[in-house]
């Protein structure tokens, strides 16, 4: 299960990579960046998805260890990846709707 949240835990810190570099070039208001925000968003609810549909894993291992820290560390995990996508939708968000004002008014101009 940690393994499988490797994959997109490593293509959303690519996709911020990509991000941050529009952002460099002065291509931070662009259908790219909204791409961007868009994958990053859908990766952090795929990781939320994985831990909770490993977190009975994470129950019987905590069982047979008698170790308790183990579902609060997934829970965090779960907590923290939705925070990163919730963050990313209201930023796409805005983003997107800045792109729709900007472009209205380079028509009336």
């Amino acid at each position: 299960d940690l393994y499988a949240s490797a994959i997109p835990f490593y293509f959303a810190l690519y996709q911020a990579f990509k991000l941050l570099s529009y952002i460099d070039k002065n291509k931070a208001f662009s259908e790219l960046s909204v791409r961007a925000l868009k994958t990053i968003k859908n990766c952090a609810i795929t990781i939320s998805v994985l831990y909770v549909a490993g977190m009975p894993l994470f129950y019987l291992l905590a069982e047979m260890d008698d170790a308790p820290g183990i579902i609060l560390i997934g829970m965090v995990v779960i907590f923290a990846s939705m925070v990163i996508a919730v963050f990313a939708a209201v930023l796409q968000r805005l983003l997107q709707e800045a792109i729709d004002i900007k472009s209205e008014n380079d028509l009336i101009v």
